[in-house]
């Protein structure tokens, strides 16, 4: 058989807008796949924010966790496999036919049963991991706000703990997803899991995944935004440093925003989240400024002419892209030592600090504010190199030429 060097490929993510990293990162595998010459279609989940698609007919229908009895029994559903989700996948695997189904964030919103249902259709399907969801029922691998691992042998945790947003009932969802979608499950389902940092391939494995199953493959920067980057080297650094992100507890804001208030620097934070109304009524001030949600070329600007940017995060972060596009703006990162986070930061690109460590965290802005050290021109060729997207191409097109199957795989039928 001739091997193929053009795929149809069908990627699935349950939101299909600028929602987090994970959808940027899908969105950005999308245009880089079409740029090569692939056919690319989308599934996702009916949003009011997604952007237009040529495949929006196709995607399954909006699910409310926070609704009344009706809305959370399909929720319940939708989790488990069952109402249109299967439907409505159906449809696209049958008219798109693709040989290759790329996943991205697929629980509770659209539900594991679309590796499934790929799997018996033939196709190579192919899991990038965003979060510990696999692993942890609740996502994050935190309990109390601390790194955990309960759940690697005990799934039962989740309940015990109360992980899922605090709650009882939401526990106990999280816990019945684990169990009906466990990893032995979902193995075989699943020829390729792309871990985007040597850390979350370390947890993955704890908790059972073969190994041979396992890639690790860091995120990129999109073409557009690196070539964004060109002007900057002539950008004047200003005065202040700065945070890019989601605005809440895990994400270790409110300790970065304590440390600021005994410091003379101007900080300045982009995102919007859970806390970033209580945060702003406490800690907005002229050297504390919230900027709200930012578009691309508003971060491009922000993190251009910052001294630093700082990831103080409080829990095991994967392999986040504002470090990366930080890094591309030739930006040096001062960022926690927890999760993918160091795989990131050298003495050459920035610092690392003790999460949640307000004193050192201090110690280590006040560095970076008194002394020159990093040559930014240096970070940005260095990290442009690192995380460009022929790089990413390259490997990603290996991974989905191993072993493409042509006739259907023999699952079993259960859900």
């Amino acid at each position: 058989m001739v091997e193929k060097t053009k795929y149809k490929i069908l990627l699935v993510n349950k939101f299909y807008y600028q929602r987090g990293g994970d959808c940027i990162q899908m969105m950005s595998v999308e245009r880089l796949l079409k740029k090569h010459g692939h056919q690319v279609a989308v599934f996702s989940m009916q949003y009011p924010q997604n952007i237009k698609s040529e495949y929006s007919r196709y995607f399954v229908s909006n699910v409310n966790f926070a609704g009344g009895l009706k809305h959370k029994t399909k929720a319940i559903g939708r989790i488990l496999g069952l109402g249109d989700v299967r439907s409505a996948y159906l449809k696209i695997l049958d008219d798109f036919k693709p040989d290759i189904v790329h996943l991205h964030n697929i629980h509770s919103y659209i539900s594991p049963i679309v590796a499934k249902l790929a799997k018996e259709r033939g196709c190579r399907v192919v899991w990038t991991l965003h979060d510990y969801k696999l692993v942890c029922p609740s996502y994050r691998c935190l309990s109390a706000g601390k790194p955990c691992e309960a759940c690697f042998t005990d799934k039962m945790a989740v309940i015990k703990n109360r992980c899922m947003k605090g709650g009882i009932s939401a526990s106990i969802l999280a816990y019945i997803e684990a169990k009906v979608w466990n990893i032995k499950r979902l193995c075989k389902y699943t020829d390729v899991f792309i871990c985007p940092s040597s850390f979350m391939a370390t947890m993955v494995l704890k908790s059972g995944i073969e190994e041979n199953k396992i890639v690790t493959l860091c995120n990129f920067v999109d073409d557009e935004k690196l070539v964004l980057t060109d002007n900057t080297e002539r950008v004047e650094r200003e005065d202040y440093y700065c945070y890019v992100g989601r605005l809440s507890e895990e994400k270790g804001v409110r300790t970065l925003l304590k440390a600021t208030s005994e410091l003379p620097y101007i900080l300045k934070i982009a995102g919007d989240g859970p806390i970033f109304a209580e945060l702003k009524l406490k800690y907005a001030s002229d050297n504390i400024q919230f900027l709200g949600q930012l578009d691309s070329s508003e971060v491009r600007d922000l993190l251009a002419k910052a001294r630093c940017s700082v990831i103080p995060s409080e829990w095991n972060e994967n392999n986040p892209l504002s470090v990366i596009e930080s890094l591309c703006m030739g930006t040096p990162v001062l960022g926690a030592n927890i999760g993918g986070i160091p795989e990131l930061i050298n003495k050459e690109n920035g610092l690392l600090y003790e999460p949640g460590n307000k004193d050192l965290l201090k110690k280590r802005v006040t560095e970076l504010f008194c002394d020159e050290m990093f040559d930014h021109q240096k970070i940005k060729n260095s990290a442009i190199n690192l995380f460009n997207s022929g790089r990413y191409y390259d490997a990603l097109k290996n991974i989905y030429k191993q072993s493409i199957p042509i006739q259907p795989t023999s699952i079993d039928n259960s859900n």
